[in-house]
């Protein structure tokens, strides 16, 4: 069992060389997922910048659920829920990617799987470092496991409703006929 330590006023798992390495990858895969995943959402959908970010963000999380599993191995009796936190966030990731390459009609399920795995990522983090981040250390446990998902969910919803899977029907014209008896 590696116990926790200190590296420039930052709280860290453990100060052992191994641990530290595959934190530095872990934090280098997760800041990669965090803007590739941003700039997925907000560009275009289908655009080439698009595509190429959401296949950054896909491998990215890979990254970090690998590292994740590595890091909580090491320290399994502090760290094993966080492996259940990746599998959800990779979880969701991989049935956004197989909706969208199966050519499967409408964007919800790849919207949903991509947004909810961003959510699920960030949740793993506030989980794992909320206690130890300015103002965040203030708020209410549940509130890391929560304020991810409140913040996601009407953004998923917006996307899902905007997207080329749910169009807004459109208008119904009254017959000539009839337009004054409206």
């Amino acid at each position: 069992m590696l116990a926790e330590g200190q590296i420039a006023g930052l709280t860290v798992g453990s100060t052992a060389p191994l641990f530290l390495a595959v934190l530095a990858v872990h934090i280098l895969a997760a800041f990669t997922a965090l803007a590739s995943g941003a700039v997925a959402a907000l560009s275009a959908k289908g655009s080439a910048r698009h595509v190429r970010a959401g296949h950054r963000y896909f491998r990215a999380i890979i990254g970090v659920f690998v590292t994740a599993v590595a890091l909580a191995a090491m320290r399994w009796h502090q760290d094993y829920y966080l492996v259940a936190i990746g599998a959800v966030a990779l979880g969701t990731a991989v049935l956004g990617v197989r909706h969208r390459r199966r050519n499967r009609p409408g964007d919800a399920g790849h919207i949903i799987g991509m947004g909810a795995s961003y959510a699920v990522m960030l949740t793993a983090f506030y989980v794992d470092n909320g206690p130890h981040l300015p103002l965040w250390d203030r708020l209410p446990t549940a509130a890391y496991r929560l304020l991810p998902a409140v913040v996601a969910t009407p953004i998923i919803v917006r996307a899902v409703l905007r997207s080329r899977s749910c169009p807004l029907p459109a208008p119904q014209s009254l017959p000539k006929d009839d337009r004054h008896a409206a």
